[in-house]
């Protein structure tokens, strides 16, 4: 396991995290943004051939990065990944659940045909569910461990209800894909209370990425900000909560 020297001049063990759907966007931001700080961070991605290219880009600029084949719907995939950070690292010190998928649309619910839905669930709820019971036995090996799972405010019950919110358009798939990971984030959290791993939820907010034809007014690195802050909170921060850059966003 590789070490860094900290600033009081002790070596303590290099931390260690893991991004899902790193390979451009957020993810890749998020992986950066961890990377800057010294960590080894895993960039995870479907694509191996996409995957390395990031990696390299990262390496470039300084970060120690390295690439993990990862698709969070395929249970050897995420068995697979598991047992490379095992032997490249011992443990994991942040995990942040980013691989999203919008299910394609329209998602009217009168007309969606459910196979759109359960694409997006399978990404979105189940991914997350899988990679990260894969990876809890990794990360109860930090002495700080962290779970940052990426939703969307258009998630919120609260906000889809409260007339004026901009919620975006009608969503039958997407949408409530991320409420139902806003609740898998609040049950998760339940069971883990008194250990030390803390697990939310994060809103990049309207950020120009793939996923929504880069019509977001946000750029990518300011989409990650939050889920880096999450990432790196101390060990009396939040848990089973959900925050944008403004602060906590409302179930």
């Amino acid at each position: 396991m590789s070490e860094t020297n900290t600033a009081n001049g002790q070596k303590d063990a290099q931390k260690v995290a893991l991004v899902t759907g790193a390979n451009k966007g957020i993810g890749y931001e998020i992986a950066a943004g961890l990377g800057a700080l010294g960590w080894s961070v895993g960039v995870g991605a479907r694509d191996r051939g996409r995957g390395e290219a990031a990696v390299e880009k990262l390496r470039a600029a300084g970060a120690d990065a390295f690439g993990v084949a990862l698709d969070v719907t395929d249970d050897a995939s995420v068995t697979a990944a598991a047992r490379l950070l095992e032997e490249r690292a011992g443990r994991l010190d942040v995990l942040v659940n980013n691989a999203g998928i919008t299910g394609g649309g329209p998602q009217e619910p009168t007309t969606v045909g459910i196979g759109r839905m359960r694409a997006a669930v399978e990404t979105n709820v189940f991914g997350v569910v899988r990679v990260t019971n894969a990876l809890l036995p990794l990360l109860r090996r930090s002495p700080s461990p962290r779970i940052v799972n990426v939703s969307s405010s258009v998630g919120s019950l609260t906000l889809q209800t409260t007339p004026g919110a901009e919620t975006g358009p009608v969503s039958v798939a997407y949408a409530p894909s991320k409420t139902f990971l806003n609740a898998v984030t609040v049950q998760y959290a339940k069971e883990l209370a008194g250990t030390n791993i803390l697990v939310n939820s994060v809103c990049p907010g309207f950020t120009a990425t793939g996923l929504n034809g880069f019509r977001g007014v946000r750029t990518p690195q300011q989409g990650a900000s939050s889920a880096i802050r999450l990432a790196t909170v101390p060990d009396d921060g939040p848990t089973g909560r959900f925050f944008d850059d403004e602060g906590e966003v409302p179930w």
